[in-house]
């Protein structure tokens, strides 16, 4: 559940008062490195809408798409034929949190989710990366690229699709 709770806190993460996003559009590089500092990279697309909309494009290492809408998260795996759909507890107050978040230093803001860190580093305004550490030990590097502020964004993009022959697993 901390995952998906995490994945919301990165998509809302873009939308922090310090910024004045109302969307985001960007490429992007997540480096997850273990304790013996193996890693692993996953890239894709984000899309991200005000108010808790976001959808994730993962393209590699394996394709997956995760749409966030308010309070629930589908993760579509076509590489296993399934749909994973849980719910995020209502009273998780992600706005608040993201409000709350401080400037360290130039471009650098923390945020707190959990009792963990969450850095947001900004480049000229724009958000440039995200760096945490799950509960696991790993240290995860989240960078942007190709960045788009404030551009249009249907809503109907954070609708899935879900194929009929999919499994269909909900918590």
């Amino acid at each position: 559940m901390k995952f998906f709770l995490l994945l919301i806190f990165l998509s809302l993460s873009l939308f922090a008062n310090f910024i004045k996003l109302h969307s985001f559009s960007a490429n992007f590089q997540q480096i997850i490195t273990d304790e013996q500092n193996k890693k692993l990279i996953y890239t894709g697309l984000l899309q991200a809408k005000e108010p808790q909309s976001a959808l994730w494009l993962y393209k590699t290492p394996v394709k997956k798409s995760i749409y966030i809408r308010e309070n629930r998260v589908v993760i579509i795996e076509p590489e296993l034929e399934q749909v994973i759909i849980k719910h995020i507890p209502a009273n998780f107050d992600f706005f608040q949190m993201i409000q709350n978040a401080k400037q360290v230093k130039k471009d650098t803001y923390v945020a707190m989710l959990d009792n963990k860190a969450y850095t947001i580093m900004l480049d000229k305004g724009v958000v440039a990366s995200l760096f945490y550490s799950d509960d696991f030990g790993n240290s995860i590097k989240i960078l942007f690229s190709h960045q788009s502020q404030n551009k249009a964004i249907k809503s109907t993009l954070f609708n899935p699709i879900i194929p009929a022959d999919y499994d269909i697993l909900q918590d």
